[in-house]
């Protein structure tokens, strides 16, 4: 008997909205990366919950521009260049060598790669 994996991709979707939902009060955990997360396993686990992502009227039109073109809204770009300004201020007034080059280093290499994304 052969088990399915739709349980497991279901509750990672359900984790991914969770997480996604609290990032909606809390500035620095990103919303609509985890609520792609969360439609990308729902297309594999429940098309329905799927369906209802990627018509929701704020969350829907910034996934499909990441699955159509990989696209990410200028606003985006902006809010997470602004959260790992803050994340790299939290680091340098916290954290102690070698330690406090981390936040910066996770900036550089993940701005370098979203601002050269598509925009939407």
């Amino acid at each position: 008997m052969r088990l399915s994996a739709r349980p497991l991709w279901n509750a990672a979707g359900i984790v991914a909205v969770a997480l996604g939902t609290v990032g909606i009060a809390l500035p620095l955990l990103p919303t609509v990366p985890f609520y792609i997360l969360a439609a990308f396993c729902f297309a594999r686990g429940n098309r329905v919950w799927e369906e209802k992502l990627l018509g929701h009227p704020r969350f829907g039109p910034p996934i499909r521009a990441w699955r159509e073109k990989g696209a990410i809204a200028r606003r985006g770009k902006w809010a997470a260049t602004i959260a790992f300004a803050v994340s790299i201020a939290i680091g340098v007034w916290t954290l102690s060598m070698p330690w406090v080059l981390a936040p910066p280093a996770a900036a550089c290499l993940s701005l370098c790669w979203l601002w050269t994304r598509p925009e939407s």
